[in-house]
């Protein structure tokens, strides 16, 4: 027993099509740091949040606007553990990521520009990739409300695909992690999107950890983090999600963030 807890408490906030992995560094901390661990995963992910901040729940995924929310009160309560760097090219060997805005194959627009009027999703107000980076180049564009015809929240990014495929809406701005997941476990997926811009690269989505444990077993879980492609087991499992490892990050290099929520702000969808 660590800290004198009885099981290790690991989370995610990211979507549903990246649980998988989330399991598997579950069960390889508890296996490296020889305690139990959980994976809550049964819970709806707000609550989940909300547990990882008053520190019930002990490490997570989550998306870099939320981190950088929490990074804004006086006493933060968590801190940065690691982050992705995933293995295709377009991510340059960095831990960054991208939003990819999606249409329907048959869909008319070839560019952002060109969806003016159509029907937007995006999954939920706290994400950078879907929301955030949204509203921030309709403020570098000069737009500030109405540009979409119709904007609705889909709840997940994955839903969001649905909708597009289904018809319901027209276009979204889609976390590039999520969007390449579907791709390789639903090929066929790929002849019925189209991706008709990228923006970023923005910081990646970080695993954090509560500051309520002890500096010794947080310094612990960063270690196994940022040297698990360099073993067997460790390079296994992030080869399933398409990474090449965990690196350190700083709170610093999530400023982009930071400056685009300051323009984003001002745009309504």
């Amino acid at each position: 027993m660590r800290d004198g807890l009885p099981t290790l408490r690991l989370t995610s906030c990211q979507a549903e099509n990246s649980e998988f992995l989330c399991r598997a560094i579950t069960r390889y901390v508890g296996d490296k740091l020889g305690i139990a661990t959980e994976f809550v995963v049964d819970l709806p992910w707000q609550r989940r949040e909300r547990l990882l901040d008053d520190g019930s729940i002990h490490a997570g995924w989550i998306c870099g606007l939320p981190y950088v929310l929490k990074t804004e009160r006086s006493c933060p309560r968590i801190e940065l553990l690691a982050a992705p760097v995933m293995a295709e090219a377009r991510y340059a060997n960095c831990p960054v990521y991208f939003s990819d805005i999606v249409v329907r194959h048959d869909n008319r627009a070839r560019s952002f520009e060109e969806l003016r009027g159509m029907r937007w999703a995006f999954n939920e107000p706290h994400s950078h990739s879907g929301y955030n980076i949204v509203r921030y180049k309709l403020g570098r564009l000069g737009e500030r409300a109405g540009f979409f015809g119709k904007v609705v929240e889909s709840g997940a990014h994955q839903a969001t695909l649905r909708m597009i495929v289904s018809g319901e809406i027209d276009a979204s701005a889609i976390d590039s992690m999520v969007l390449e997941t579907e791709f390789w476990r639903r090929p066929a997926l790929r002849h019925h999107l189209r991706i008709v811009e990228t923006w970023g690269p923005s910081p990646a989505p970080p695993w954090v950890v509560s500051r309520r444990l002890s500096k010794a077993l947080r310094k612990q879980l960063r270690r196994i983090m940022l040297s698990m492609h360099r073993e067997p087991r460790g390079r296994a499992i992030l080869r399933e999600a398409k990474m090449l490892r965990f690196v350190s990050v700083t709170d610093s290099d999530y400023d982009p963030i930071r400056r685009m929520a300051s323009i984003a702000k001002i745009v309504t969808l």
